[in-house]
């Protein structure tokens, strides 16, 4: 194989390659030095592939905008390359840059996203509405089964995680509440705020939070999988409704887990507050308990565990609508449960706040 070589004739402005012309050809090429190429002379060409026909053209036309040069004395099949290489670099070139968007472009293709998000959340609880009241007048398509592996996945699973994390929480909430209050000398009042906060803010959100992210997101990855390997065509096929036989089980395990979860949240919680009143405050667990009966309120707990369902059910919405938008492309199943957590989490955010307003207007 003969080696690539290339030298610039300035007479005649024009570039001469003879030789083997391919990927490792490059060191072959002269130092134009801004030198106008007018002629591409390939008379000693001897192979040419796209990788040295990219080579000579690049040397040739350091621009993407500037002119072809003549292409001089090629034989056929190497003009034919060259050609080919040259469309195709002219096509890349006239390619548009990636405009840059402006803030009110960026706001305003979020809100169509989140806008999107709404409609399409709105259209599936419709859908939904209207499969759960025909399963009303039919309760042996009930899915039993599916419904007792999901509350055992979602609750059961959860409990260990669900405690240590609030008996952490509570650890963390008295020892901050109890570090303030020893200055003034009312240590029994941590017993008051930790109760106020742990039954009706901290257990409810932290707990939905880890739902979320545990089971929400798991939700959607297995709806997910599921339609991408044709499962869920195979249920329709065999006449059922893939609504009654994944989401509404899933949903309802959900509504009733979330719940049982708060209230273990909370019982862990008051243990990790009492642990801390014990140790930092010198408040023995008799009088801890003693002013716990004294200060707890039913609605204090009635509301804390009055948000579960709700949280619950936004979240076994969104992760079951967001399973059945997967499309079939493994990449599709990550950005979808990516999602799920993302818009799980601004769900209990904001309906958070509500209950807190509502809440108060009410005086509750």
């Amino acid at each position: 194989m003969t080696e690539a070589r290339a030298h610039f004739d300035e007479a005649q402005g024009a570039l001469i390659a003879s030789g083997a012309w391919h990927a490792e050809a490059a060191p072959a090429l002269p130092g134009l030095g801004g030198k106008t190429v007018r002629v591409l002379d390939g008379a000693g060409i001897t192979r040419l592939d796209t990788n040295g026909a990219w080579l000579l053209l690049a040397a040739a036309r350091p621009q993407a905008g500037d002119p072809l040069p003549e292409l001089r004395a090629f034989r056929p099949q190497h003009l034919a390359v060259l050609q080919l290489v040259a469309q195709h670099s002219a096509a890349s070139a006239a390619q548009a840059a990636p405009r840059r968007e402006g803030v009110l472009e960026v706001t305003g293709r979020g809100a169509l996203a989140v806008g999107g998000h709404v409609v399409g959340l709105l259209d599936f609880i419709g859908r939904l509405s209207v499969e759960l009241m025909a399963l009303m007048g039919q309760p042996g398509r009930w899915r039993w089964r599916e419904f007792g592996a999901q509350v055992s996945a979602v609750f059961v699973g959860a409990i260990p995680i669900v405690a240590g994390m609030l008996f952490l929480l509570g650890v963390v909430f008295a020892y901050l509440l109890g570090d303030q209050a020893q200055q003034y000398g009312a240590n029994i009042f941590v017993v008051d705020g930790l109760l106020l906060a742990i039954l009706r803010e901290i257990s409810p959100v932290i707990v939905a939070i880890l739902v979320a992210g545990r089971t929400g997101a798991a939700i959607t990855a297995q709806i997910g999988t599921m339609k991408i390997t044709e499962e869920i065509d195979a249920i329709a096929t065999l006449g059922l409704s893939p609504l009654a036989v994944l989401v509404i089980p899933r949903t309802i395990a959900l509504l009733l887990a979330m719940p049982l979860l708060v209230f273990i949240g909370d019982i862990a919680g008051i243990a990790g507050g009492m642990l801390i009143a014990q140790e930092q405050l010198d408040i023995s667990y008799h009088m801890f308990v003693d002013r716990l009966v004294d200060v707890i309120l039913l609605k204090t707990l009635l509301v804390g565990l009055g948000k579960a369902p709700v949280f619950a059910l936004f979240i076994a919405l969104i992760a079951c609508r967001m399973g059945l938008s997967v499309t079939r492309d493994a990449r599709s199943v990550g950005a979808n449960t990516t999602s799920t957590v993302v818009q799980s989490l601004v769900a209990i955010i904001i309906l958070n706040a509500i209950f807190a307003v509502m809440f108060v207007k009410l005086e509750i």
